[in-house]
C-alpha cells in the first residue's frame, strides 16, 4: 500500500530521503538486521514513523511479512502515543470517491489514502462525525446508525441501531467518542439528544457491543457568581442576545439555529478524569454546554465575549483539556485566541494567531473549524465563501507555544480545499 502526496517531491523532500538512506545504510553495515532474530526487529521496527510500515513490502521478504504479524502489532501497541494524523473533510462532510487525504504532522506532509481496499468511505452516505485513538465514527445521514472504522488497515464494524420510536422525536445534539485505550476495541460512543433543558444522553460500550437506555441530564443550577461579561438577562440558558458568524459566511443572532457543516453539525469534545467524564458541546445558540456524564448534569459555561460582537467558535480537546478556538473582528482587525477554563470557571488564554497572520483574515466572514490532536497539537481550519473560496490551514504546538500553516494541499495539480478535520493516531494495530 502506497501513499501520493498528490504533487512532485520538491528537491529539498528528495535531500531529505536521500540522506535517510544513507544513515539507513550506515546503521545497517554497523548492525546488520539480518543478524537480529524476528522479536527483536519487529521492535526495532515498530519504533518507525507510521507511514514507513506501507514502505516495508518494498525493502524484503522478511519485512513485508511484519504487516501481518500480530506480534509485530502488539510490538506497535506497546508505543504510548504516535503524533496525529489529520483526516481533512471536504464542505459536503466527505472527501472525494476516490481519495481521502490526511495531513501527516510527524513528517509534514499530505497524504492521499488511494487504495481502493482502504477507501475510508465504504458508503456514500456515511458522514465522518467524531474520533478517538485510531479510529473514525461515521454517521449515516439517513438512518442515524454509526460505523467504526481503521482508516489505515480499511476493517470497519457497523454499530447496534441506536434509532427507536422514542427517538424519533428526540433531535441530535452531539456525537462524542472516546478509547480507553488506542490499540483495543474498547471504545465509548456518546450521544446527546434534545433540546435544553430537557437533554438526555446514551452510550454505546463495545465491551457490551449494546447502547445504554436513555439517561436524563438535570440543568444545574448556576452559583450566584456571574461571569464578568454576564448580566442579569444572560444568566439563564438561552437569554441575552449573540452574534456568530454561520457556514456561509452570514451574521446569525442567537434566535436562529447555529449553522454547521454535516461533519461539524454535532461536533463536541469528551474529556475523561478520575472524578468525571465530560462531554462539551455547542448550543444551537452559539454557548457552550457542559454535561457530566458522571453526575448525570450540564450547566453553560460562561460567555467568552459579551452579546453584540460577532465571532466564530469551536471546541477541541487534547490531553484531557477542553480549549475553546475563537475569531473575532474588532477595530478593523481580526484576532484568533485559544482559550482554556480554569478550576474557577474564568477563561485563560493559552495562544494567539501572530497579528501578521490573524489580520489576513479580517472581513473575509469566515468560520474556523478546529481539531485536537493527540500530544500537543490543534489544527484551525479557516475557510471563507467570496467570490471564491478561501481557505487557510494553521496548527499550534500548545507546548511549543509555536504557530505554524500547513502547506495547500494538491490533487492532478489543482489545490483542494477542506472544511474541517478529525484526529486520530495512525496505529496499524488499532481494532474496531
Amino acid at each position: 500500500m502506497g501513499f501520493s502526496t498528490g504533487k512532485r517531491k520538491s528537491r529539498d523532500q528528495k535531500e531529505e530521503e536521500e540522506e535517510e538512506e544513507r544513515i539507513s545504510l550506515s546503521l545497517a553495515s554497523e548492525f546488520p538486521m539480518d543478524d537480529l532474530n524476528d522479536d527483536v526487529l519487529e521492535r526495532v521496527l515498530s519504533w518507525l514513523p507510521t507511514s514507513c510500515f506501507f514502505r516495508m513490502s518494498s525493502v524484503c521478504k522478511r519485512w513485508r511479512s511484519t504487516q501481518t504479524s500480530k506480534s509485530f502489532k502488539l510490538a506497535c501497541s506497546l508505543i504510548s502515543s504516535r503524533d496525529p494524523w489529520f483526516f481533512m473533510i471536504d464542505d459536503h462532510g466527505s472527501t472525494s470517491s476516490s481519495s481521502s487525504f490526511v495531513f501527516d504532522s510527524t513528517e509534514n506532509t499530505w497524504k492521499n489514502l488511494s487504495r481502493r481496499e482502504i477507501l475510508l468511505h465504504p458508503r456514500r452516505e456515511f458522514i465522518p462525525v467524531a474520533s478517538s485513538g485510531g479510529l473514525l465514527c461515521f454517521r449515516c445521514s439517513f438512518s442515524g446508525d454509526f460505523l467504526l472504522r481503521n482508516p489505515l488497515t480499511g476493517s470497519s464494524r457497523d454499530l447496534p441501531s441506536l434509532i427507536s420510536q422514542d427517538d424519533n422525536n428526540n433531535s441530535l445534539q452531539a456525537v462524542a467518542m472516546t478509547t480507553t485505550t488506542v490499540t483495543t476495541s474498547t471504545y465509548k460512543l456518546v450521544t446527546i439528544s434534545g433540546e435544553i433543558p430537557n437533554l438526555s444522553f446514551k452510550i454505546y460500550d463495545s465491551n457490551s457491543d449494546s447502547w445504554s437506555k436513555d439517561q436524563d441530564l438535570e440543568l444545574l443550577a448556576k452559583n450566584n457568581e456571574s461571569s464578568p461579561h454576564e448580566d442579569e438577562s444572560d444568566t439563564d440558558i438561552g437569554n441575552g442576545t449573540v452574534y456568530f458568524l454561520s457556514k456561509t459566511g452570514n451574521v446569525v443572532v442567537a434566535s436562529n439555529n447555529l449553522q454547521r457543516s454535516p461533519s461539524k453539525q454535532y461536533s463536541s469534545v469528551i474529556t475523561v478524569t478520575d472524578e468525571a467524564e465530560t462531554v462539551y458541546f455547542l448550543s444551537s445558540y452559539g454557548t457552550i454546554v457542559a454535561c457530566d456524564l458522571t453526575k448525570r448534569c450540564f450547566t453553560e459555561l460562561p460567555k467568552l465575549l459579551p452579546p453584540f460582537l460577532e465571532y466564530s467558535i469551536d471546541l477541541v480537546e487534547c490531553n484531557g483539556t477542553m480549549y475553546v478556538i475563537l475569531l473575532s473582528e474588532f477595530f478593523e482587525s481580526a484576532s484568533l485566541r485559544i482559550w482554556r477554563l480554569d478550576c474557577n470557571r474564568e477563561w485563560v488564554q493559552v495562544g494567539m494567531l501572530p497579528p501578521a497572520l490573524s489580520h489576513e483574515l479580517y472581513g473575509k466572514k469566515g468560520d474556523v473549524n478546529c481539531v485536537g490532536g493527540v500530544g500537543n497539537k490543534i489544527l484551525v481550519c479557516f475557510n471563507a465563501s467570496l467570490r471564491e473560496v478561501y481557505c487557510r490551514y494553521f496548527v499550534y504546538d500548545l507546548v511549543e507555544e509555536e504557530w505554524s500553516e500547513l502547506p495547500r494541499c494538491f490533487k492532478d495539480g489543482e489545490a483542494v480545499d477542506f472544511v474541517s478535520a478529525l484526529s486520530f493516531q495512525p496505529r496499524i494495530e488499532a481494532t474496531v
